[in-house]
């Protein structure tokens, strides 16, 4: 089977060489170009005009140019004259390595010297540039965001996420996240959602598009995901693929909510989803390759008039059903504008050149996404300036001001959803014992947390463990934290591609029983998913800050010790235990000098 699909795809790619601009079966006109689009567009063969809607990914792990890994990169670049790049983490063995902001800036200064056209590039910036970029501001997710319910807080990270992209050569960002999150037993949106109310979603990122188109002087794309909407599923679409159930009338009603929103607030790109959606498609067809879906109801029905991107076609909600050149060709065919991270570029062009040269897409099909990428560009400033200055980027990223809001926000997303006999602010916290429960050994999860403790109590008793550990050595560990007043627990559990669950891991849920065990109360925090009380029903105490970052465990401890007001409230349901809305509200402890003389 593989052999044949070769042989069409040789033969449909001698085809195209021979007719390198085959007759445009035009129905219509196409939209206008400027000078600088038809420029670009001059000289172009239908097989260039296909690599410009691919995207591939780039990271900052493979520095030197005589690697293999680059070779390829400069090839795709060069010769294949993809359209774009995507800023993704790497794994080094040890976790997750994010870019370093001055190399990131480099690399993509260097790869629009290799482009002819310039190339749009862009990154998942859903909690800022921080998700994909060390150094630069740390918001914490979206979900935070939700919980302090102040679209403000939103805008401003717009704001200051469109400055610290452009000053690293990032013109596209890949956010806001527009899903509703309403099934707790998500994997894979959770925390990146801003909760589960179609208007207060709708507001947030609203909010955030606002922020990030308000410096005119640098213009930057903004992306709505995961259209049309992800927050109701049960299945990582990275795994398999995710559907959703609902009939039109909840879609109306609940998913397309914020997307309507969006597309009259202006956004630049929607981002499509692998789920399937039975009320629009047939039941095993992923909204990306679905015409009904993206051209049917993202198209005429929302008038969407932007940019449609898929999501990553690697991802196996799409890899598992289909090739990556009948992925590529289904997604155009469905109405998607650029085809994201197809795991074999030059088979993905081969195969859409094969696919109008036999009558499956058309040229104007194809020049449609081509004209409107290229305006993009132009918009964006591009023809004018492609590069950055690397030496700059320190004075734009982690701007002070921006580091004290993003703290803020943390401190204003805490939301403590039980809280039996008062234990929150703890009473005497010096004397409490805490526990870190990461989700890796190699984790950096918890050190914020542990410096802010030692910052309050060198001598507290601390104990960190992670998922790996087994039994014995955890049973150990809690053995040796001595007599504690009281227990407080920092539960790290996020949302992460691949993994399919949410939860704490390995065997760390034996230590929440060991404590339990113990009769003293434990106060849990959740650094990330909310609905962790789920699993730990008897804790005394639960506190929520939907988000791991360092801003939201420095919130977390200030919220124990009583130095901050905790009043975040719940911007999801936690089934059985808390309603969304629900959130006690907690004074800030009152310090020595403020306490009244008595006489």
């Amino acid at each position: 089977m593989l052999v044949s699909a070769l042989l069409v795809c040789a033969v449909s790619v001698t085809a195209a060489r021979r007719h390198a601009r085959p007759a445009r079966s035009h129905t219509a006109p196409l939209p206008k170009t400027s000078a600088t689009v038809r420029r670009w567009l001059k000289g172009m063969s239908l097989r260039d005009e296909v690599a410009q809607l691919v995207f591939i990914p780039v990271h900052t792990g493979h520095p030197s140019t005589r690697s293999r890994e680059y070779r390829k990169f400069v090839h795709l670049i060069r010769d294949t004259k993809i359209g774009g790049l995507i800023l993704t983490n790497v794994s080094n063995g040890r976790g997750i390595q994010k870019a370093e902001p001055y190399a990131a800036a480099a690399l993509f200064n260097r790869a629009q010297r290799l482009a002819r056209v310039p190339l749009l590039v862009g990154a998942d910036f859903e909690r800022g540039a921080s998700m994909r970029v060390d150094g630069t501001t740390p918001f914490p997710h979206a979900m935070a965001f939700g919980a302090t319910g102040d679209p403000d807080f939103s805008r401003y990270e717009g704001q200051v996420t469109a400055r610290e992209a452009r000053a690293l050569g990032v013109q596209w960002v890949y956010a806001p996240d527009a899903d509703v999150n309403n099934n707790p037993d998500n994997p894979i949106i959770n925390i990146r959602s801003f909760g589960e109310d179609p208007q207060a979603v709708a507001a947030e990122v609203t909010a955030f598009i606002e922020g990030a188109h308000s410096d005119k002087r640098n213009p930057i794309l903004v992306t709505a995901k995961h259209f049309p909407g992800h927050g109701d599923t049960s299945v990582d679409s990275h795994l398999n693929l995710a559907v959703i159930s609902a009939d039109r009338a909840r879609l109306d009603r609940v998913e397309l909510v914020p997307f309507k929103a969006l597309t009259a607030a202006g956004v630049d790109a929607i981002m499509t989803a692998h789920i399937a959606v039975p009320a629009l498609a047939p039941p095993d067809l992923p909204a990306t390759l679905s015409p009904a879906i993206l051209t049917g109801l993202l198209r005429k029905d929302l008038g969407f008039k932007g940019l449609v991107i898929t999501d990553s076609l690697e991802m196996g909600g799409i890899a598992k059903g289909f090739s990556t050149g009948e992925a590529c060709v289904r997604a155009l065919q469905a109405g998607a504008d650029t085809l994201l991270m197809p795991a074999d570029p030059d088979a993905a062009v081969r195969a859409v050149v094969a696919a109008v040269e036999d009558g499956r897409l058309t040229r104007r099909r194809i020049e449609e996404s081509v004209i409107r990428i290229l305006a993009a560009k132009e918009k964006l400033g591009l023809a004018r300036r492609r590069f950055v200055d690397v030496e700059a980027v320190g004075d734009v990223i982690d701007a002070p001001e921006a580091a004290l809001k993003a703290q803020e926000i943390a401190d204003r997303a805490v939301t403590l959803v039980r809280n039996t006999d008062n234990l929150v602010p703890l009473a005497h916290p010096a004397q409490a014992c805490y526990v870190i429960l990461t989700e890796g050994r190699y984790s950096t999860e918890g050190q914020a947390f542990a410096q802010e403790i030692r910052k309050r109590a060198r001598s507290a008793s601390l104990v960190t463990l992670d998922p790996t550990a087994p039994r014995d050595e955890l049973d150990d560990a809690v053995s040796k934290l001595g007599s504690c007043e009281t227990y407080a627990v920092a539960a790290f559990s996020t949302v992460s591609s691949y993994r399919g669950s949410i939860g704490l891991e390995g065997d760390l849920p034996h230590v929440m029983d060991l404590l339990a065990a113990t009769g003293k109360p434990v106060a849990l925090v959740a650094l990330g998913n909310p609905y962790l009380l789920r699993n730990f029903p008897n804790v005394a105490a639960y506190l929520a800050t939907f988000s791991n970052v360092p801003p939201s465990e420095i919130a977390a401890v200030r919220a124990l010790w009583g130095e901050i007001e905790v009043h975040g409230h719940l911007p999801v349901t936690i089934p059985g235990f808390a309603a969304r809305g629900d959130g006690i509200v907690v004074p800030r402890k009152a310090t020595q000098a403020e306490m009244p003389v008595t006489k």
